[in-house]
């Protein structure tokens, strides 16, 4: 038997279900693309349109990946495709939480957005976060995802539960969420802030994708995040007294403490307590407002 032969022998084969999978992916992409019209992605239509939905070099903008690349994607080709690549195109074709969960599978990569399930985030901390009511409390990573939240928090810069799953991040809400931008009011010191503890938590994630996936996000949508950055500064975690400027309540003036959950510094739950008489009434009129939404 020749090299040639013995090498081509012995290279792995793809698998039955492998192909099968792609062709899944291949098929659930042009489901999705044909499903949404041009002017849904702030496209517009020309007189000539006879694709329905969107076509594949549309996608393939939107999403920042070249459209040969993309046509072999709906080709069922056997290629690499990163989870970057993947969040890109789940927000790009306006994929809800179980679509997207469904085009991560069939590409056989985990979702490391914050909808993705966190181990972290047990039934008696959900319960903690229930009982702490009206104070303010979340569930982070030290990627600032937001993991898991109580009503009050949920109310408190924006209105969470009215935002995709993979926006919930207090980095990408800080620099790219007005209503969150406008809650804080001391915005730029805590943008410059929140960037040097980035920092100092990236060290020890170098390399990891979701954190890619995030700084990618942040540099493209965000200037000041951008100008922050590249200040290269550090801080380590401490605690404060906040400003906030709640569209409901008003000015509220609250201790913001981390718990950490673990001996690593990874998910911690955050808790937002009252300063003073003023912020802990307007706290419970806050949760009154939250509770009366359900």
């Amino acid at each position: 038997m020749t090299t040639t032969a013995m090498a081509r022998k012995s290279a792995p084969q793809p698998t039955r279900s492998a192909e099968i999978r792609r062709h899944e992916l291949a098929a659930f992409l042009r489901s999705r693309r044909e499903r949404i019209s041009p002017e849904q992605v702030g496209l517009v239509r020309g007189a000539r349109r006879r694709t329905p939905g969107l076509r594949q070099e549309e996608v393939a903008q939107l999403s920042a990946v070249g459209v040969t690349w993309y046509t072999w994607l709906e080709q069922a080709r056997d290629i690499q495709v990163s989870v970057q690549v993947l969040d890109a195109l789940a927000r790009s074709l306006m994929l809800d939480a179980s679509e997207r969960a469904h085009l991560f599978q069939l590409a056989g990569a985990t979702d490391p957005s914050p909808a993705a399930s966190c181990p972290s985030v047990t039934p008696p901390l959900r319960e903690m976060l229930r009982q702490l009511e009206p104070i303010p409390a979340c569930i982070q990573n030290s990627r600032y995802d937001i993991l898991a939240h109580n009503r009050t928090y949920g109310v408190l810069f924006c209105d969470l539960d009215a935002l995709p799953a993979e926006d919930l991040n207090c980095m990408l809400l800080v620099y790219t969420n007005s209503q969150w931008q406008e809650s804080i009011v001391h915005l730029e010191e805590t943008q410059r802030l929140m960037a040097a503890r980035l920092r100092a938590s990236l060290a020890g994630h170098l390399g990891e994708p979701a954190w890619k996936m995030l700084l990618k996000r942040l540099e493209a949508a965000s200037p000041e995040f951008r100008e922050n950055w590249q200040r290269y500064e550090v801080v380590g975690n401490r605690s404060k007294t906040k400003q906030f400027r709640n569209a409901h309540v008003g000015h509220l003036d609250l201790e913001h403490t981390d718990l950490w959950l673990g001996p690593e510094q990874g998910a911690r739950m955050v808790t937002y307590t009252p300063a003073d008489e003023r912020s802990r009434e307007r706290l419970a009129r806050l949760h009154d407002l939250a509770l009366s939404r359900l």
